[in-house]
């Protein structure tokens, strides 16, 4: 059977398309139905439409923005610290040293790991009992007496935040290094001769090399921290209290321990706008400062 050339593009499209539909498209579309009907599990025969009822709900939820509150802290804390770190490993690792081959394959293993493993790991070395950063911090004189550092309102969120910067550096830490080593040596060169000191250098050359890396791995390990709940989730489930309770994990909460999917959707599709408010400004604002 001959393809018609204008028809043979869409045919080889046909799979990626309908993965796509089924995949992504049809739950977003779920998603927003739910958002505008009131949906409870215990009541599968009566799902109302109300409209924006539930998006008036969540506006005047105080839980919302205190969580809310909580997703800021949590990204914003996190990702700059994961940068930083990842920068730092990046610039270790770029440079040459007696088994630096295995160093860049051992730096991989926090992010290979599942979020599940990881909470479970970082759950026990915080333990009050048997945790092992109490136990250094004890033998060592750093701590008069073992903390509870996931049970208490002003340690918890620390805790979390430094589990998810240990997963999450070895992505900054990869990808800028391949940022690294596509930055030609000719550079060096040229501001050595100039006289560059090795911070300007790193000013002048380093980091005009790396920023579109920089700019898409902010933005893409920013979209998935804010997604994130898993490991806050295994490691205190929100709590003490709402001390570690995100957005993410209110809305997870809400339609899988509340049984009320029209408000945890409402709450989804809340976060997913202002996800994407943010990529909007970010991605202007790179193509604003890009060079003509």
């Amino acid at each position: 059977m001959k393809v018609s050339s204008r028809a043979l593009p869409w045919l080889l499209l046909a799979p990626a398309l309908a993965a796509t539909v089924l995949l992504v498209l049809a739950p977003v579309a779920q998603t927003l139905w739910l958002s505008l009907h009131d949906v409870i599990l215990f009541r599968p025969k009566s799902q109302p439409f109300v409209g924006f009822g539930n998006y008036v709900a969540v506006l005047n939820d105080p839980m919302f923005w205190e969580s809310l509150g909580h997703s800021v802290v949590w990204v914003v804390v996190s990702v700059a610290l994961q940068f930083g770190l990842g920068l730092a490993t990046a610039l270790l690792l770029n440079r040459r040293f007696a088994w630096r081959g295995v160093a860049r394959a051992l730096v991989i293993v926090p992010w290979a790991l599942p979020s599940v493993i990881i909470g479970l790991v970082w759950t026990w070395m915080l333990d009050f009992n048997l945790g092992l950063l109490n136990q250094i911090g004890v033998r060592m004189g750093l701590l008069d007496a073992p903390v509870a550092w996931l049970a208490r309102p002003d340690t918890a969120m620390a805790a979390v935040i430094l589990a998810v910067v240990w997963q999450g550096f070895p992505f900054f830490a990869v990808t800028l290094l391949a940022g690294l080593q596509a930055i030609p040596r000719e550079h060096y060169e040229a501001a050595s001769i100039d006289g560059a000191s090795t911070f300007a250098s790193f000013v002048h050359v380093t980091l005009p090399g790396l920023a579109p890396v920089i700019a898409t791995a902010l933005l893409l390990r920013m979209i998935w921290v804010s997604n994130s709940l898993d490991l806050i989730l295994v490691m205190t489930g929100g709590g003490p209290g709402t001390t570690t309770h995100t957005l993410p994990l209110y809305a997870f909460l809400k339609a899988w321990s509340g049984a009320n999917y029209g408000y945890g959707s409402a709450l989804a599709v809340v976060l997913t706008l202002l996800l994407l408010v943010v990529v909007i400004a970010y991605a202007r604002r790179g193509m604003r400062d890009a060079p003509a």
